[in-house]
């Protein structure tokens, strides 16, 4: 059985980094904000201005749910390659 720990740091891109269980929103910019790299805002708890993340919302929200799995001590569930059936279920 694995341990509980402390979440891990999400890249946000630009060098910059949040604790997983610390986001508590993402917001996609709108086509005319992006530029430079800027894609998504991240909202921290904490902080009373979002981060500029240059990453996407659904990239780090896949991180997140996966360090916050991981933190949990509960195992990563293995995936099917896309287009191939799993036998169990």
């Amino acid at each position: 059985m694995a341990t509980k720990r402390e979440p891990r740091l999400i890249s946000l891109g630009y060098g910059k980094f949040a604790r997983a269980d610390r986001i508590y929103a993402l917001v996609p910019l709108e086509a005319g904000e992006r530029g430079e790299g800027r894609r998504t805002y991240v909202h921290v708890e904490g902080l009373t201005e979002p981060i500029v993340a240059s990453r996407s919302e659904k990239a780090i929200l896949g991180e997140i749910e996966a360090a916050l799995t991981e933190a949990a001590g509960i195992p990563r569930r293995r995936r099917a390659p896309k287009g191939q059936e799993t036998l169990l279920a």
